[in-house]
């Protein structure tokens, strides 16, 4: 069924959900709040070497990841509320063997985190752009982004290779991801997102770089407080001895990092600076994480089922996720 939203019950539609989002972020805010300030005081109380050392690892990645993160969410939402989709439609060529490497390496130039990427190809798709080249811009643009790479050489100081080798494993899996779909890939798979952003998207430009920057930053930032306990409970509950079995193995452990990356969910510009505390694992098991997670998580699984259906994201996330893996071990065995 049409939408028959006009640009004011459009735009009143999005600020009744505003207070659940400002809930939401204000439990994330006490999180990060209670976890800064009771370092010293449990410390002090308990002084366990293990609560000092996850809360010391806590701190570090959020502390390091926080300003990339809010960079991302600025970004993200400017282009929201900026770049008109028809603009790109207008850039891409006809042919999918064209369309879909042009709009993969759009996303070097059109910044954002994966919660705006998902969005941006349903309004893409509804405006006639092939899904092929906006799926592949889906994937590309929160992986091989500006914010994202400079995050990523600060995460891994000394180690260019890292940033070139996670471009171009997230480059060439948004470009193999699209091509292949647009071989199997179904177009009643992609026509709810038509239905779902008609009428979408009018109203005032601040309106929308305000609403789609505060859903972001709430989003993406929770997601980072999970990943980043996460990644500290790993350091100091796992026994050392299990970490060290698997990371020995090269291919366990660059499956073990790529369903890790699939659950923690970690946005795109956050990412990086948990794989660098993962010092366990080699180089290209991290690289599967970090080609992996701005692919394919929970989180966008959840997300394109709301956009293109279930039957879609039943069968875009697992292509997503073999593609991904297997770019990152080979652009890993080459470059790493």
């Amino acid at each position: 069924m049409r939408s028959t939203l006009g640009p004011g019950q459009a735009a009143q539609e999005v600020a009744s959900r505003e207070p659940r989002r400002r809930v939401d972020g204000r439990l994330i805010v006490l999180l990060v709040v209670v976890a800064l300030y009771s370092r010293g005081t449990l410390t002090g109380s308990l002084n366990p070497v293990a609560l000092r050392t996850w809360t010391t690892v806590f701190v570090a990645i959020v502390v390091q990841a926080l300003p990339f993160l809010v960079l991302g969410v600025l970004v993200s939402g400017a282009i929201t509320a900026l770049v008109s989709p028809a603009t790109l439609e207008r850039l891409l060529p006809k042919s999918p063997v064209l369309a879909v490497p042009s709009a993969a390496l759009a996303g070097t130039a059109l910044p954002g985190c994966e919660c705006a990427s998902v969005p941006i190809a349903g309004r893409l798709c509804a405006r006639g752009v092939q899904p092929a080249a906006a799926l592949a811009f889906m994937l590309a643009a929160p992986a091989v982004n500006p914010v994202v790479l400079v995050a990523t050489a600060v995460a891994f100081p000394g180690q260019p290779q890292m940033v070139l080798a996670r471009f171009c494993g997230s480059l060439l899996t948004s470009i193999t991801v699209g091509l292949l779909w647009s071989r199997v890939g179904d177009q009643r798979w992609v026509e709810r997102a038509r239905r779902r952003v008609a009428g979408a998207g009018d109203g005032p430009r601040w309106l929308a770089f305000s609403s789609a920057a505060r859903h972001d930053l709430w989003d993406a930032g929770g997601w980072l407080v999970v990943g980043a306990a996460a990644a500290a409970t790993l350091q100091v509950l796992v026994p050392r001895s299990l970490v060290l079995a698997v990371a020995d193995h090269p291919a366990l452990s660059a499956l073990a990092l790529g369903g890790l990356a699939v659950g923690l969910a970690i946005c795109s510009e956050a990412d990086a600076f948990v794989a660098a505390s993962l010092r366990e694992f080699s180089l290209t098991a991290r690289l599967v994480f970090l080609v992996v997670g701005p692919a394919v998580d929970v989180k966008l699984i959840a997300m394109q089922s709301g956009m293109f259906g279930r039957r879609f994201a039943a069968r875009f996330a697992p292509l997503t996720f073999v593609v991904a893996v297997c770019w990152a071990l080979v652009v890993g065995r080459v470059l790493l």
